[in-house]
């Protein structure tokens, strides 16, 4: 049997408690019908707007809308590596972007984890200015 000193039994405590707080912010769920929403509409050539500002740790539904007349692509793939996302089936297999036919919409519910500059391309439409960036603070 083992018998631990009294600082070694406060020690454990401790430990056991923090274990448990740690384990209490894991499990509460993020009500995503509170995410912020943020609205990029995609015409041809551009994003509008082409600069997104997000807070680190804050849920979000970044609403793409396109608007054109062609398919957009809304390529964020270092961002969506860098996020929780909930809902990832709505991106590309290779969970990079974003793909949006003609009047098409699609909502992306995320949380930012990491602070950043982030980059922002249509790849079909780069050469025609179809950029922006996504700084995460």
């Amino acid at each position: 049997m083992l018998t631990l000193s009294r600082p070694g039994r406060l020690l454990l405590c401790a430990g056991s408690a923090v274990a448990l707080s740690l384990f209490a912010v894991a499990a509460q769920a993020t009500d995503w019908k509170k995410a912020k929403e943020v609205t990029v509409v995609t015409t041809e050539s551009k994003f509008t707007p082409n600069k997104l500002t997000l807070r680190r740790g804050i849920p979000y539904r970044l609403h793409v809308d396109n608007r054109g007349k062609e398919m957009h692509e809304f390529n964020a793939a270092d961002l969506f590596k860098a996020a929780k996302i909930n809902n990832p089936a709505v991106l590309n297999a290779d969970k990079t972007e974003l793909v949006l036919h003609p009047g098409e919409t699609k909502d992306l519910y995320l949380i930012p984890r990491q602070a950043g500059h982030f980059k922002l391309v249509c790849p079909d439409h780069d050469w025609a200015g179809m950029t922006g960036e996504i700084t995460v603070e």
